[in-house]
């Protein structure tokens, strides 16, 4: 591997080479490197996509929390400048506390970055995961950047991931500033994509799911709701603002229906989005610990298909869920006027 990545830019016919450092520059990985690796992880890794940044561990806070396609977690350690063989030590050491973290634990790192739970981020970053069939928290992988690498680091992962198999990877940055003052950033990878990839794809546990409402007791069926529905995530906030309110309004909704209601609504600008937001909806009813969700929505599954359609609110809840939705309502008014 090239572990030192230099650049030139061609000034009036001619190559000159590019010296600049992000330090040199003043640049940091807090609110420079963090931010743009976030703003577009393609740099350090095709399929993944970014839940957490500054996360707390055991260990202290790690740089950025991701997580692939198959549903492993990506534990990302910044440099600005040399990747020191300590870097390895420190990523495993955020590596063993982030590997007995839950669902649950995992889904509230994200929402805290992004105002999206976990299904939401899975299903908005990777449409073509069937969220249901995907496991998360395999393994963790580890993926260190920086703007070069010391050789013994390089030995170590070399070695751990050809005789352990271990996911783990250093990035190599370059960063360049051109005469015209454009910033530019180039990368190498130790480890192929493509032997990542396969040390990508296992399984350990699924998002459990279910379809059997909870039998909860007035009171506290009322407390799960308002609790849920006044959180900032946007499905929360969809199920309360378009998918209960459309059931009200009609005994049963069909799938297509509800895709109109969203667009009618001014939640999704047309059905293709509303079909996507729908399905972060289905997500939500569907996880086996929102059976309270599962007590008040009913829906049915037409034949040969898997989507939920069909939803209504069950026999005996439409007054319980008007006075919900109309409380919810004040809570709101109460918090406007309190700021």
């Amino acid at each position: 591997m090239a572990t030192e990545i230099k650049s030139w830019e061609i000034v009036n016919g001619e190559l000159k080479e590019i010296t600049s450092s992000l330090a040199a520059e003043g640049r940091t990985e807090a609110y420079d490197l963090e931010v743009w690796i976030a703003s577009n992880p393609s740099i350090i890794g095709p399929d993944i996509v970014i839940i957490g940044r500054q996360v707390q561990t055991l260990s202290g806070p790690l740089d950025l929390l991701g997580l692939d396609r198959n549903g492993n977690i990506a534990i990302i350690e910044l440099k600005r400048d040399k990747l020191p063989r300590e870097a390895i030590t420190q990523a495993i050491d955020y590596a063993s506390d982030v590997a007995s973290w839950s669902i649950d634990k995992i889904s509230e790192v994200s929402v805290q970055y992004s105002d999206k739970s976990l299904e939401d981020i899975v299903t908005e970053s990777f449409p073509e995961v069937n969220l249901e069939d995907l496991s998360i928290n395999e393994t963790q992988r580890i993926i260190l950047v920086g703007f070069s690498i010391e050789p013994a680091l390089e030995r170590m992962i070399n070695w751990m991931s050809d005789t352990y198999d271990v996911n783990v990877n250093a990035i190599v940055l370059h960063y360049a500033k051109t005469s015209t003052g454009e910033e530019i950033l180039t990368r190498t990878s130790l480890i192929s994509e493509e032997v990542l990839e396969q040390k990508s794809k296992r399984k350990k546990f699924k998002i459990p799911t279910s379809d059997e409402p909870g039998e909860y007791e007035e009171d506290k069926l009322r407390k799960l709701l308002i609790d849920y529905l006044s959180k900032n995530m946007v499905s929360a906030r969809r199920i309360r603002e378009v998918l209960l309110p459309v059931c009200l309004d009609f005994s049963k909704v069909k799938r297509e229906q509800l895709k109109e209601e969203f667009v009618k609504r001014g939640s999704a600008e047309d059905t293709t989005l509303a079909g996507y937001y729908l399905t972060l909806v289905s997500g939500q009813v569907g996880r086996e610990k929102n059976d309270f969700l599962r007590q008040i929505i009913g829906y049915e599954y037409p034949t040969n298909s898997w989507e939920k359609d069909n939803y209504h609110i069950r026999e005996g809840y439409n007054h319980f869920v008007k006075d919900i939705l109309k409380e919810l309502e004040e809570l709101d008014d109460g918090t406007d006027e309190e700021i």
